[in-house]
C-alpha cells in the first residue's frame, strides 16, 4: 500500500492492518485524525504505569485506557477496535528486554492486560503541514528519528527512563512557528522541548537516531526535537516488569478522534 492511505478513513485502514494487509509505519496516514502510541502491561503495574505518564505528561500524554483489564475494546477511541490487531506491528517484552516483533496479538492475550494509548507526534504534523511547514520524514518516505536523551524524566514505582525526542528538521523561523502551533496541542506532545545542538540534549550523532530512520537535514535548517511516545518502551525496558507490549516505533493505533477535537485552543 502506497502513502496514498490518507484517502480513506481510519477504520477502513485499521481493517487492512487487521488483515495484515499493511504492516508499514502509519506517518501521514489518514491526516486529521489522532494517532495513538501503545503500552500493554499485567494489571499489577498499571498503577505505576499511569503515576509515570501522569508525572511526565510532554512524553507519555495518555489518550485513554482500557476500562477493564482483558478489555480488547476502548469504545470511545475507535469504532470495533481489536487492541490485539489493530496496530501494524507489535513488540514483545519479557522482563524488560525485547524478544519479538509481530502483526498481532491474539495468541499472547491474557485476561490481566491493561490497555494504555499515549499521544503521538504524527498527530500534529498534519497541522504544521497546514501552515506551510514540510515535514521531512513525510517527504522522505520514511519513520521519523528518535532519540535517547540526557533528559529525566520522574519516576513513579518501578518505571523511570530519559525522555526519547523525535526530530524535524526546519529553518528557524519554521522552528518558531513550530513551537507556537504544537503549544495548541498537550495531549500530542505539545510544542517543542529542544531545537539546535543536539549535543546540548545529549545527542551525539543526529544521523544515527536510536529508532527511526534519519532523514536529510539542509543548509540553513536546524534539528527540532519534541518529546516523544517511545519514552514510555524505553521506562518498561529500564523497570522490566514480566511481560508487557508496545507498539513497534512508527506503528501507531490511528483512532476515529479527530485532530481538532484534542486542540487546546
Amino acid at each position: 500500500m502506497q502513502h496514498n492511505a490518507s484517502l480513506t478513513t481510519p477504520y477502513a485502514i485499521r481493517n487492512m492492518i487487521r488483515n495484515e494487509d499493511y504492516t508499514g509505519h502509519t506517518s501521514g496516514f489518514v491526516p486529521g485524525f489522532v494517532q495513538a502510541n501503545l503500552v500493554i502491561l499485567p494489571e499489577r503495574y498499571a498503577f505505576d504505569f499511569l503515576q509515570f505518564c501522569q508525572a511526565n505528561k510532554k512524553a507519555c500524554p495518555i489518550v485513554a485506557s482500557s476500562r477493564t483489564p482483558g478489555a480488547i475494546d476502548i469504545p470511545n477511541v475507535a469504532h470495533d477496535l481489536d487492541i490485539r490487531t489493530d496496530l501494524p506491528r507489535y513488540r514483545l517484552f519479557k522482563k524488560g528486554q525485547l524478544i519479538e516483533e509481530v502483526t498481532n496479538i491474539k495468541e499472547h492475550w491474557r485476561d490481566d492486560l491493561v490497555t494504555f494509548l499515549i499521544g503521538c507526534s504524527f498527530s500534529f504534523e498534519e497541522s504544521l503541514q497546514a501552515a506551510g511547514i514540510e515535514i521531512r520524514n513525510i517527504t522522505e518516505h520514511k519513520n521519523v528519528p528518535m532519540y535517547m536523551t540526557n533528559i529525566a524524566c520522574e519516576s513513579a514505582g518501578i518505571f523511570h527512563s530519559n525522555m526519547v525526542v523525535s526530530m524535524r528538521p526546519m529553518k528557524p523561523a519554521d522552528a518558531i512557528r513550530a513551537i507556537q502551533i504544537c503549544s495548541r496541542f498537550p495531549d500530542v506532545h505539545g510544542a517543542p522541548v529542544h531545537f539546535g545542538d543536539p549535543a546540548a540534549i545529549g545527542i551525539s550523532n543526529i544521523n544515527r537516531p536510536n529508532f527511526g530512520e534519519s532523514v536529510s537535514i539542509k543548509e540553513g535548517e536546524v534539528p527540532v526535537f519534541w518529546a516523544c511516545g517511545v519514552t514510555p518502551q524505553v521506562a518498561i525496558a529500564n523497570a522490566a516488569p514480566d511481560f508487557c507490549i508496545t507498539h513497534s516505533p512508527g506503528h501507531m493505533l490511528i483512532t476515529d478522534i479527530q485532530n481538532t477535537h484534542i486542540s487546546a485552543f
